[in-house]
């Protein structure tokens, strides 16, 4: 894991100091690699630097850049090829001859094979996360790639003739030439979603390279002042759900275990200490076992406990982990050392980010970092086997409101939001002694409220929509943004099925995957997901729904898989999500922050938001109308990050 820049800016040697403006842009993600620092350039404009976390091969054998054994070839890399051994021994059964490898790292072994298979088919044969750049002498071109799923990020854009690009936005902004303007149509993005889709980025004309591609750059491009699309070379499957070969229950749970057991042994290769997160949830949970049946020696685990039990789950961490026999380290932190993050998460994140569980998450990944610099983590087993509530909620919803007249619907829709949540809340209270318990739901007003917005919608992808959007009207409240486009038709595809897909696409990379990546490389922690090694990803796209959602039960093939090393009753509880008492803070520790973020003069004249739908909602959130972090938290984030850019 570390981190690369650089630019590609012809004919301007001299203009601006190249060499200190690559360092620059290298020392601004220095944490996503302590270890080392490397440039190279071509003598002709072209500048590649890089920051090493050192995880396989420790030595100078693996200092970036690197050049290929011809010479040919020259890389800057972030990530890891889990197959490099496996590719090691076909290049060199390719070979009259073994190679003469200078090392061991994955580095030496991707170079290799551009030098055999060219990068276009390289690419397809790699098994890991990367971002990189790389240089082709002979053809004189560039190519910028990224993973299949999107596990490590990458910036790019052309800026006063320079093309600009690094891992993170920092450094980005240290580049001589950066001039960008906040991206009004980002914004409204970020505030509708809480994070920034790809291919955009909060700034005009920069952006993300999207997952599972590359783009090929030369002077021609540069001096056309346009760079084109990128190319794909891998694309999350279409099939419908239940499309692959038919299998039983006990079959299909078998394959996700070998392909679990081989993934999880491939990326527990480390030359330095590795442990994993765990939460005590069905994903993390697997994960960990799955490493303890696979280690000689007890895995290192890490769980942060908080003291509100409502966002609590150390003890269900620390069960699951005296029943594996794991090295269990568990931190409680009071709500002040969460609040503490709170001035960091600009820096730590590069553009506006807004899903707060990036607090807990950058303090585990600090935790975990005392003792190991690598950590694996249960990610995307919700997107990929079905693990999150509206994966069963709406597609039932959808079938018994699209029977009902669309006038009707915004009717009662109407009806439920001249009730305040918190009257309903109090209603809800009021009814609990006559309501069984199992019926009984947590912020009964916030829910009914969040079930009349979808209740307008008159299409399963448009309800999809409104469900994961913090304000379903970004645009009325951003200044100058556009109409965003609306989400696919769902078509003849199963509903589930399709909105899991959505996930995966944009919600995961954009957003969970962001979150990690940012919260750990910020104390230079390296981690990794084995859910999203591509071959079990595509396994569970042909999954049958009835593997994945059963009998009301999320993850049914998982849990059946970690029944096999965990007792039901250590799992089986309600789903807690990693969050953090966010709406009481905004209530109190938080306030006098946030007022002064959205005062009203301020908001007028910075010219971003119209004051008073931000000003409305923030004043019912005081009055303890409802909760609404989920609107307010985007708006922070993106008036927090614009006061750190000014003093930048």
């Amino acid at each position: 894991m570390c981190g690369i820049a650089g630019f590609w800016h012809p004919n301007s040697q001299g203009r601006y100091d190249e060499p200190n403006a690559l360092k620059r842009m290298t020392n601004a993600i220095f944490h996503r690699g302590p270890d080392d620092a490397g440039a190279w350039d071509n003598g002709a404009g072209l500048f590649l630097g890089h920051r090493r976390l050192a995880i396989v091969d420790l030595t100078s054998a693996g200092h970036q850049p690197m050049t290929s054994p011809t010479g040919r070839y020259v890389i800057v890399f972030n990530g890891e090829i889990y197959n490099f051994q496996a590719l090691r021994k076909a290049l060199d059964a390719a070979q009259q001859s073994p190679l003469p490898w200078r090392g061991h790292s994955d580095t030496e072994v991707m170079l290799a094979a551009f030098e055999h298979w060219g990068i276009a088919e390289t690419l397809r044969k790699l098994v890991g996360m990367f971002a990189l750049a790389v240089w082709d002498r002979t053809r004189e071109t560039l190519t910028l790639a990224r993973d299949r799923i999107g596990e490590k990020p990458l910036y790019y854009g052309l800026k006063n003739g320079a093309l600009i690009f690094a891992s993170e936005l920092q450094a980005l902004n240290a580049h001589p030439s950066f001039d960008a303007e906040v991206s009004r149509g980002s914004l409204a993005q970020l505030l509708k979603y809480a994070y920034i889709p790809s291919p955009n980025s909060i700034y005009e004309g920069i952006h993300k390279l999207p997952p599972g591609s590359w783009i090929e750059l030369n002077d021609a491009v540069l001096a056309s002042g346009t760079i084109g699309a990128p190319q794909t070379y891998w694309e999350l499957p279409t099939v419908q759900s239940g499309s692959g070969p038919t299998l039983s229950d006990a079959e299909a749970i078998e394959q996700l275990h070998e392909l679990m057991r081989t993934t999880i042994r491939d990326q527990m290769v480390a030359d330095v200490p590795l442990g994993a997160f765990l939460s005590g949830g069905i994903d993390s949970t697997l994960i960990v076992s799955l490493m303890q049946s696979l280690s000689s020696q007890q895995v290192k685990t890490f769980t942060i406990g908080f003291d509100n039990p409502g966002y609590n789950e150390a003890e269900h961490a620390k069960a699951v982990a005296r029943h594996l026999g794991t090295d269990h380290t568990e931190l409680y932190v009071s709500g002040a050392d969460a609040l503490n993050v709170v001035p960091k998460l600009s820096d730590i994140y590069g553009e506006p980010f807004a899903d707060s569980s990036q607090i807990p998450t950058y303090l585990v990944s600090q935790l975990a970092r005392t003792q190991v610099t690598v950590s694996l983590s249960g990610d995307a087993g919700d997107e990929l086997f079905g693990g999150y509530n509206r994966y069963q909620f709406l597609p039932s919803l959808w079938r018994k409101l699209s029977r009902v007249p669309g006038p009707a619907r915004r009717l009662v829709a109407r009806l439920i939001e001249s009730t305040p949540p918190n009257r309903w809340d109090s209603i809800a209270n009021g009814l609990n002694p006559i309501i069984p318990s199992s019926l009984r739901v947590r912020l009964p007003g916030e829910k009914l409220h969040k079930l009349a917005g979808i209740m307008r919608y008159d299409s399963a992808s448009q309800m999809y929509d409104r469900v994961v959007s913090q304000w379903p009207n970004a645009t009325d409240v951003v200044i100058g943004a556009h109409t965003m486009s609306s989400q696919a038709s769902v078509g003849n595809s199963d509903f589930a099925s399709w909105m899991m897909r959505q996930d995966t696409l944009t919600y995961l990379p954009d957003d969970i995957l962001a979150k990690v990546d940012r919260a750990a490389m910020a104390v230079s922690l390296e981690t990794r997901v084995p859910f999203l090694d591509h071959r079990i990803v595509e396994f569970a796209s042909t999954l049958p729904m009835s593997l994945k959602i059963r009998n009301g039960s999320t993850k049914w093939i998982l849990r059946q898989l970690l029944y096999r090393y965990v007792p039901r009753e250590l799992i089986e509880r309600p789903k807690m999500g990693f969050g953090i008492p966010l709406h009481d803070w905004l209530r109190g520790p938080l306030r006098d922050w946030a007022e002064s973020l959205l005062d009203p003069q301020r908001l007028a004249s910075e010219g971003y938001f119209t004051p008073g739908p931000i000003r409305a909602v923030w004043e019912r959130h005081l009055r303890g109308q409802g909760n609404y972090q989920q609107q307010l938290w985007p708006v922070l984030m993106f008036q927090a990050w614009l006061d750190r850019k000014r003093i930048i």
